[in-house]
């Protein structure tokens, strides 16, 4: 039950990414910060990607991704249309990934240690989807406020 509710909210968020990447009058504004804002919508969508490719593909789904997080965050001005194709592609693979995962799986440790302390891969998986929320919240407000 919870593998299913997963599924359907990392699809549901990843779909809502999409749409905010695509809703952006000003394809350049995805790049843009300003102030306290450090963050562009961009980074934070290559932030995304990286983070659930590592944690769901390569871990869970045994995909070989190898994460660069620094370039999550130092790349800009990844056109929009490449960005869009690494949503779509994440999509695939935390779908894929999650099918494999079996509910015994989810109170198992999961695999690596993330945070402080060890945690389950149900733990893990529910932090994942919240993370992706925050910063799907974050991008909206980018935009809505930005791409003027």
């Amino acid at each position: 039950m919870l593998l299913q509710t997963l599924k359907s909210l990392f699809r549901r968020d990843l779909d809502r990414l999409k749409k905010e990447i695509e809703s952006y009058q000003h394809e350049s504004k995805i790049w843009y910060f300003e102030k306290s804002i450090a963050n562009s919508a961009g980074n934070l969508c290559l932030h995304l990607v990286g983070n659930l490719n590592t944690y769901i593909g390569a871990e869970l789904g045994k995909t070989g991704y190898v994460r660069h997080r620094e370039l999550e965050f130092s790349l800009k001005n990844v056109p929009r249309a490449e960005l869009l194709v690494k949503i779509d592609q994440t999509i695939e693979v935390v779908e894929k990934a999650l099918d494999k995962v079996t509910d015994q799986q989810l109170q198992q440790e999961y695999p690596i240690l993330v945070f402080d302390e060890k945690t389950s891969t149900e733990y893990l998986l529910v932090h994942l989807a919240t993370h992706l929320t925050y910063h799907l919240g974050q991008i909206n407000y980018h935009r809505r406020l930005l791409d003027t």
